[in-house]
């Protein structure tokens, strides 16, 4: 879907009409998190990376970040994801060579690329997978609101230019759960892009990580025709992004975030650029969603993330230093 454009104004008509709708979405999300009593321990610590909002504020970049940064430490980090988009449930340790985003989803294979992934619909059952194939720590990325699962760490992960948008619960809103209840949760915030946090942050006395996406090797766009199209969570953010470096953008088609794009509207795409004389451009989560047959001559911005303070989110990663010195016994994943 495309997040409604009111949920990032100030709630009006529509988020009025839909608050009885919204009120229900909360009682059941308060509802699902008394479940957390029961959460599953699995034999490794658990670091969260979530968001309290639908649609894309940056977990996925946050969580292959936490992945290297573990890495550089001798630490064995596997990301659990559900795989959104794809057909298949599992768990399973996702292979880029053999899976493709209809199986798995767009983003289990952009993390496969660069951490061992496991795709998982049950959490648990993928970071007990995780931890099995030998991860010392298991990141999920997404899964705050899943209290199937107990966490050792939960990030969560805020847009600073977006916020809570109006801060109202879906579908009056794009929040998943009410702010304060999801903040109760967390241990810090990761606040990426310039920009104050929410007052309701300012107010929760949690740490505030502050980092930034960041292209890679951008400086080939500068000055450059570009028709660019992107199925994210805010395509906008992408389109500025090609500006920011300089690109002159003759064209910006957004499409609903884990779009499947059709071999018709790659042809359309391409005689724009043609006929414009531009560079055909998308992000590298929408690339893997399409067929290989048709990626030719489409190019892609990559971006990572960088921290403003890298000690600090080093310092969080350590406090389950204890954990990974023998505080968990892998044994118990076959029990």
């Amino acid at each position: 879907m495309r997040a409604p454009e009111f949920w990032a104004a100030p709630p009006g008509a529509a988020a009025q009409l839909l608050a009885p709708v919204a009120a229900l979405w909360g009682a059941a999300a308060q509802r699902r998190q008394r479940r957390a009593a029961h959460a599953v321990r699995v034999p490794a610590p658990v670091a969260c990376v979530g968001n309290l909002v639908a649609g894309g504020a940056g977990k996925t970049p946050v969580a292959l970040s936490l992945a290297a940064l573990a890495g550089a430490r001798g630490i064995a980090a596997h990301v659990v994801t559900r795989g959104y988009g794809g057909c298949l449930k599992g768990p399973l340790r996702v292979d880029p060579a053999c899976h493709d985003a209809a199986m798995v989803g767009d983003e289990a294979l952009l993390i496969a690329a660069e951490a061992p992934c496991w795709l998982a619909r049950d959490r648990a059952a993928g970071a007990r997978a995780a931890a099995v194939a030998g991860a010392d720590l298991v990141l999920l990325d997404d899964g705050l609101q899943n209290p199937a699962i107990a966490k050792d760490l939960s990030l969560i992960v805020i847009d600073a230019e977006y916020g809570f948008g109006n801060e109202r619960l879906m579908p009056a809103g794009p929040l998943r759960e009410p702010i304060i209840a999801g903040l109760a949760r967390a241990d810090a915030i990761v606040l990426i892009g310039a920009g104050e946090p929410p007052p309701a942050v300012r107010a929760s006395g949690l740490p505030v990580l502050r980092a930034r996406l960041q292209p890679r090797h951008g400086e080939g766009f500068a000055g450059a025709r570009v028709v660019a199209f992107a199925g994210i969570g805010r395509p906008a953010k992408f389109f500025a992004s090609l500006t920011a470096l300089g690109a002159i953008l003759v064209a910006a088609h957004p499409f609903p975030d884990h779009h499947r794009y059709r071999a018709r509207e790659l042809a359309r795409l391409r005689r724009e650029a043609a006929r414009a004389g531009a560079r055909l451009v998308t992000t590298a989560k929408d690339r893997v969603r399409l067929p290989a047959a048709l990626q030719s001559g489409i190019e892609t911005l990559d971006i990572e993330l960088r921290w403003d303070d890298p000690a600090i989110i080093l310092g969080l990663l350590s406090r389950l230093a204890p954990a990974l010195s023998g505080g968990y016994d892998r044994r118990a994943a076959s029990d």
